[in-house]
């Protein structure tokens, strides 16, 4: 079998399969590999400047550690308006609403690059003082610094990325954004040793460098994902005609978005206060969360994957007047992700030790990573159900909801009982890996619970003639 034939029978366009009608796990599948692949690709971005820097300098490594907690977070703001303009076009594609669809997704892009621009003028002349805030070392301020403020000049880009990725998701095409990362990612694996190093007819610009290639990887993919949006002649359609910015519809896009918005920063925040208390434990005990947290980002890929299918599914099933079909996309998926983590899970939980020694052969570090797999690792299925049941509420338009679940879970279960556990229950760094498996269980259940409840039934966030205003079709009939 040709590398042509086996990537056609993997990765499918979305017009060679149905997301409304007939079967659920197959489009679930062409739906959700792509988005592993592409998450996959994204883990590539981060590798290729964290191993030039490390070979650059100790300083540039330690530099960028500080660096990306804030990336993180100016992503997970951009993230919301993405959510947003993709649940919106799903449920309109899904009701055969095609140029209120159009609408949806010009008004994102446009409202998407303002909100940017206002984000990049207002953060840029506090780049220094958030680097200080969060304890940056002298040795190393000034780089994370120059780092900071290249990122965020671009933020327009990464924003515009993100927005491209997250309509073409909404309407069914996961394939197109695989491959403009795939050129994305090789053109910054390309460009990162030269700008960092100084090679060839490059300035030796060190960490800014590695800052300079990520912004122009991401332009190019912005610049590309707009052109192939402008066309029209693969997934979404935008126009010109329709990007002029509608205040009302600016409103609507902001009340979907800023739960998504605060459920990213929520995960953030939530892994940045569990350090401190982590951090209270010796240095083997911290490299050995580490190396459980870094298991934990690999396994996960697929389920966040998954998730962002779920919520593709279930708004185009919403949109379509077919909410018994989007019921059943929930529970299937939820069954199947707590099935397969689960079989991960008895791999991960036998292996704990080998897949220690991977990342450390220092023996203290193998234990305690092996004890921290081995108490969480029995519960990864209930993660799943978590992110299958979020990714439906996304889908409906309750956003707010699964903000809710993930930020229940994470920062009033986790981090309290983590506390309670190593200090008034005083069972040492045992108690961090209970807390992770009690808000792993508890945040499955949760969801499930919420979810059959049914309060996200007869949810439609799709644009009314009052939202469109005077620049767009007022009917699809």
């Amino acid at each position: 079998m040709s590398l042509r034939s086996l990537f056609n029978r993997l990765f499918k366009d979305r017009d060679e399969f149905d997301l409304t009608s007939g079967s659920i796990a197959r489009p679930m599948f062409y739906l959700s590999l792509p988005i592993v692949v592409t998450n996959l690709f994204q883990t590539a971005y981060n590798l290729a400047d964290t191993y030039w820097l490390g070979q650059y300098s100790t300083n540039a490594l330690a530099a960028i550690s500080f660096a990306f907690p804030v990336v993180f977070l100016l992503i997970s703001l951009g993230t919301g308006l993405s959510v947003a303009g993709s649940v919106l076009v799903a449920q309109h594609v899904g009701a055969g609403e095609s140029e209120r669809a159009e609408y949806a997704a010009s008004q994102t892009v446009s409202i998407a690059t303002l909100g940017s621009l206002l984000l990049s003028a207002i953060g840029y002349p506090f780049v220094d003082d958030i680097l200080a805030l969060l304890g940056a070392s002298p040795a190393v301020h000034a780089g994370a610094t120059a780092y900071m403020e290249v990122i965020t000049v671009g933020i327009v880009f990464m924003f515009g990325f993100f927005v491209f990725m997250s309509l073409m998701r909404g309407y069914g095409d996961t394939v197109t954004p695989m491959m403009v990362m795939f050129g994305s990612v090789v053109l910054n694996i390309i460009l990162d040793p030269f700008l960092i190093n100084g090679w060839s007819v490059f300035p030796e610009m060190g960490i800014q460098g590695a800052a300079v290639a990520t912004v122009v990887c991401r332009a190019g993919a912005a610049i590309v994902g707009l052109w192939i949006m402008l066309r029209g002649t693969r997934g979404v359609h935008i126009s010109l005609s329709k990007m002029t910015p509608n205040l009302t519809y600016a409103k609507k896009l902001v009340s979907l978005g800023a739960p998504a918005s605060l459920e990213g920063a929520g995960r953030a925040l939530s892994v940045n206060f569990l350090l401190v208390i982590v951090g209270t434990f010796s240095t083997s005990v911290v490299a050995g969360y580490g190396i459980g947290t870094r298991v934990f980002s690999v396994i996960f890929l697929p389920a966040i994957a998954v998730s962002q299918g779920v919520e593709t599914m279930t708004g185009q099933n919403v949109g379509a007047g077919k909410e018994g079909r989007a019921e059943r996309v929930n529970h299937i998926t939820a069954l199947a992700l707590f099935g397969l983590l689960s079989a991960v899970a008895a791999i991960v939980w036998l292996g704990a030790p080998q897949i220690a020694t991977v990342f450390s052969n220092d023996p203290e570090v193998i234990a305690v990573s092996t004890e921290f797999l081995r108490y969480v690792a029995p519960t990864f299925g209930f993660i799943g159900v978590m992110r299958a049941y979020t990714g439906g509420f996304r889908g409906t338009g309750y956003t707010i909801i699964a903000a809710a679940i993930t930020i229940a879970t994470l920062g009033f279960i986790r981090l309290p009982a983590a506390w309670l556990g190593t200090t008034m229950l005083q069972f040492g760094q045992s108690g961090i890996w209970i807390a992770f498996a009690i808000s792993n269980v508890l945040g499955g259940i949760i969801a499930y619970l919420w979810f059959i409840r049914g309060s996200w039934q007869n949810a439609d966030v799709r644009t009314s003639d009052d939202e469109l205003g005077h620049s767009a079709v007022a009917n699809d009939d």
